[in-house]
């Protein structure tokens, strides 16, 4: 390259070499890094001999077969001097932050560029200008060439050194796992070479490609083993069976969506060279934190779910309401754990807001007081058993049925199916009608008018009639009705029937003597509370009593009024 006579197209072939010559050496070295670095320097033996030679010529005054040996002598202390910084580089290459590798690489060249700076302590130049017909001297001439030959190299290296920082990097990630042969195999294919330089514009290539595909393909099939293996094992744990089904079904979208960014974050690490980006790594924390409560928060409430069902199978002491409540509160308490540790991984300082929590609490509390005082509104409603879920209850007006006491609020499903949110805190303070606190008894209550007309003796025989016909009836409550009663029997009740709902009334009577007829009190109770069963008895009711009447030649009596005329 130092020849003037020589062409621009020549140069740059010579260029295109050297590039090529350095890039394959640095594949070869990456490749057989284990054996470069336990390869030791050869020209051990050469310096001591040198050392010697040179003292003996000193003492026998022979200047130019001193200096050709001080020369060769420098020429292999350099070498030394670079494969101790390579050795070094190589070593720094198994740092996991790119930015500490980075750091010792300027470490290691400013050492190296300090040791060769010594070596250059002498001009040997001008001994290459001196024309004598001497062996020796020409023996030197050719030694100080190749000794500033090496210190140009050395700059080149060290160049090349900076140039090829991060692939460096990641030829030393392939290394780890004894790819950077097949790296370079790929690399080296027709493919490669015509695809690479197209791709390198955005920062992609062919062996990232695959890389990127290979990955993907084995955290999918880890994925399904493991998912498969997860299945059989619960499947065959007996105390796990019956979760099985739930939990599985469950975690499957967190499962799927944790494979997905696990795949995206080995696309971008590859294609950043194996180097970590903070802003990234906080991201995906933040991501694996939010998939792993989430998929906690699935499971609880599957397990929770079949909990459920055992107690209200085998404990009817329990209230549901409070399962459910207490489900919820878990859930809150998950909710926020997950939230801290999302803080702690995006780089929040957890003491600075746990501390910020105690000095806005007290403004917290004032501005959460509503929603506090719904939370003792729940409580309260649940303490005091008033009604449950599925309840048939009046309130303030507002009249459906309990779809679910909430945290905040109780939800009401109207009979013209209207959804109704009553806050917690204003339905404790309420006066709440509930008609499904009854165990036995729904009334039916009938004010019977008959003429006036009626003869006496037909309308006892009526009333008389009617009182046993609804005595008799399998669907009416009487004295003689059984009930189970189920309760504490030290409580001091006034009447257990009030306790636990149970109207066991019959009256039919003759009333009153009204306006325009003469009405008879029928008054009972159904055995079934259910408003269909109800309805049906009665409307059986109301047939039978129309046709006791027809008997009795009793007819029923309308509103009327009689005018006369005075004469």
């Amino acid at each position: 390259m130092n020849d003037s006579n020589i062409s621009q197209e020549k140069m740059e072939d010579l260029l295109g070499a050297q590039e090529e010559s350095y890039s394959r050496a640095l594949e070869y070295i990456m490749s057989n890094k284990q054996n470069y670095l336990q390869d030791k320097n050869p020209y051990v033996q050469e310096i001591l001999r040198l050392k010697k030679v040179i003292r003996i010529n000193k003492s026998a005054d022979n200047a130019y077969a001193v200096l050709r040996d001080e020369v060769k002598l420098k020429s292999y202390e350099l070498i030394a001097y670079q494969k101790s910084m390579m050795r070094k580089i190589l070593l720094a290459l198994d740092t996991s932050d790119i930015n500490d590798f980075e750091t010792k690489l300027n470490a290691y060249i400013v050492e190296n560029q300090l040791q060769n700076q010594k070596l250059l302590d002498k001009d040997y130049k001008q001994f290459l200008v001196i024309e004598e017909d001497s062996k020796t001297l020409r023996e030197a001439q050719a030694n100080i060439r190749e000794f500033y030959a090496l210190v140009e190299i050395n700059i080149d290296v060290i160049n090349h050194l900076y140039s090829f920082e991060k692939r460096m990097y990641r030829l030393n990630k392939y290394s780890k796992y004894n790819l950077t042969a097949t790296v370079v195999a790929v690399n080296d294919t027709d493919f490669a070479k015509a695809v690479n330089p197209t791709l390198e514009q955005y920062g992609l290539s062919v062996v990232k490609i695959l890389s990127i595909l290979a990955l993907s393909l084995i955290v999918y099939f880890i994925r399904t083993v493991l998912y498969v293996y997860l299945e059989m094992y619960f499947l065959k744990t007996n105390f796990l069976k019956r979760y099985a089904d739930g939990i599985m079904k469950k975690a499957k979208k967190p499962l799927s969506l944790a494979i997905v960014v696990i795949n995206i974050e080995f696309a971008i690490y590859i294609y950043n060279d194996f180097i970590s980006i903070d802003a990234f790594s906080k991201v995906f924390n933040v991501l694996y934190t939010f998939l792993f409560f989430w998929l906690a928060y699935r499971v609880l409430n599957v397990v929770a779910n079949i909990k459920i069902h055992d107690i209200a199978d085998t404990n009817t002491h329990i209230k549901h309401e409070i399962i459910n409540v207490g489900k919820k509160i878990i859930n809150f308490i998950v909710i926020i754990i997950g939230f801290l540790f999302i803080l702690h991984f995006a780089g929040a300082n957890l003491t600075a807001v746990l501390s910020g929590l105690g000095i806005g609490g007290f403004a917290v509390a004032l501005a959460a007081k509503d929603s506090l005082s719904n939370f003792f509104g729940t409580l309260s409603i649940l303490l005091s058993d008033v009604f449950s879920q599925g309840d048939w209850i009046v309130v303030d007006g507002e009249e459906g049925v309990v779809i679910e006491i909430g945290l905040r609020v109780t939800t009401l499903r109207t009979f013209d199916n209207a959804l109704i949110a009553i806050p917690n805190s204003s339905l404790a303070n309420k006066d709440v009608k509930n008609w499904n606190k009854r165990r036995l008894g729904r009334r039916i209550k009938m004010s019977l008018g008959i003429k006036y007309s009626s003869k006496s003796e037909d309308i006892k025989n009526t009333v008389n009639e009617i009182r046993e016909m609804l005595d008799k009836h399998p669907q009416i409550a009487t004295q003689n009705t059984a009930n189970e009663y189920n309760f504490d029997s030290k409580a001091k009740l006034v009447s257990k029937d009030d306790y636990q709902g149970v109207k066991k009334n019959l009256l039919v009577y003759l009333d009153e003597f009204s306006d325009s007829s003469i009405n008879i009190l029928v008054y009972c109770f159904t055995k079934s509370v259910a408003w269909d069963d109800w309805l049906t008895t009665k409307e059986d009711i109301m047939h039978k009593i129309m046709a006791i009447l027809e008997k009795n030649s009793i007819e029923f009596a309308f509103p009327s009024v009689s005018i006369y005329k005075e004469n």
